[in-house]
């Protein structure tokens, strides 16, 4: 067990820590590693609500009977045994904000947080869906996909890569507060994660997904079950799938506008022409560094500029002239990362087998 010192020696960088530190009380190291956390940082806040968890873990033991105050006060005590409640479960310190919470340990944390998954996923799926790793390219649409992955809790992994970081106008999407400004958009991401749900794995790669790192973004710690692609780079948009496709990895897509959905099944058509036979013939070492104007003849055919919704396409042709790049919605951002996990969740549970491209475009739908 790393004491403080030794955690942050370890990050040279400490805008670029994202791992919480977990300390078991029963454990006589955490427990000494933990009382030297306290008596060195005066500051901390500390939130220790572990009896509500444990109340509520009483409850959903028992959904046919309604407990009286008493009668769960007891369940809790008989839960809890001879271990004192302080030792019981796992102390999270969050090094990044001064803060430490009282939690009760994986597999009932799992149990509480998920509770109101069932029965839409069954115990069984949510045991796969533990075992899954999901990698996202792009932390702006990526956020929200990001986000609600963990929320569902669709998978036991995370891999994010984006070399980014937040900027205000970034913050018309991407939820955040103002003091992550100039902090890397994939740090801030696996935060808010570790801050939802410290059990989840996440991996960060903050020079973003580049040629050199693909191999290790797929393959390290086991090959990702899913590529969730959100990238402007239309380089790595490329050569990502390149990689997927060799691997046999299935790939979605989200493109903020229209609410379109891509998916590209290699794992089930290991022949399939990347991107469904749209990509120009065309060097990719060329694409690199290209501004966003230059971007987007190679984009149109890739991404059905044609479909786009009449303001994004005006948009796209003042780029360079009234706006610096093309325009983001937080509502789509946010619809895409719902459709994004429902479709992701779906193909990790073999409910979902079909390549293509789906629309849920809100003004054709409501009207």
């Amino acid at each position: 067990m790393m004491n403080l010192k030794q955690y942050l020696s370890k990050v040279p960088d400490h805008q670029a820590v994202y791992t919480p530190i977990l300390y078991r009380l029963n454990q006589e190291q955490d427990h000494q590693a933990f009382l030297e956390l306290l008596s060195q940082n005066a500051h901390l806040q500390v939130t220790d609500e572990i009896l509500s968890q444990l109340k509520e873990l009483i409850k959903i033991s028992n959904p046919t009977r309604k407990l009286s105050p008493e009668e769960t006060a007891g369940a809790v005590q008989q839960h809890l045994g001879n271990q004192p409640i302080e030792t019981y479960g796992v102390w999270v310190y969050y090094p990044w904000s001064g803060r430490v919470v009282h939690i009760v340990d994986e597999a009932e944390f799992i149990a509480l947080r998920t509770s109101r998954n069932m029965h839409k996923i069954t115990l069984e799926e949510q045991k796969l869906l533990k075992s899954k790793k999901i990698g996202i390219i792009g932390l702006s649409v990526g956020q929200s996909v990001a986000l609600t992955l963990a929320m569902e809790r669709v998978c036991g992994e995370l891999r994010l890569a984006d070399f980014d970081k937040v900027e205000l106008t970034n913050m018309n999407r991407i939820r955040t507060g103002l003091h992550n400004i100039q902090v890397h958009k994939v740090v801030v991401v696996a935060r808010e994660i570790a801050e939802l749900d410290p059990f989840l794995r996440v991996k960060c790669y903050l020079d973003g997904a580049t040629e050199e790192n693909l191999d290790d973004f797929f393959t390290n710690g086991g090959n990702l079950d899913m590529l969730v692609e959100e990238c402007d780079g239309v380089d790595i948009k490329i050569l990502s799938r390149v990689k997927a496709k060799a691997l046999k990895i299935p790939v979605v897509m989200d493109t903020n506008d229209r609410g379109m959905v891509d998916v590209e099944r290699f794992d089930l058509e290991p022949d399939r022409p990347l991107l469904h036979g749209l990509i120009p013939e065309i060097d990719i070492k060329s694409l690199r560094h290209l501004t966003d104007a230059e971007k987007i003849p190679i984009f149109r055919p890739m991404l059905d500029m044609d479909k786009m919704s009449d303001r994004l396409k005006f948009s796209l042709g003042e780029i360079g002239k009234t706006i610096t790049t093309w325009p983001q919605l937080a509502s789509s951002v946010v619809l895409g990362g719902a459709v994004v996990t429902d479709t992701c969740r779906r193909i990790l549970l073999n409910q979902f087998s079909n390549s293509g491209r789906y629309y849920v475009d809100f003004e054709q739908l409501i009207v």
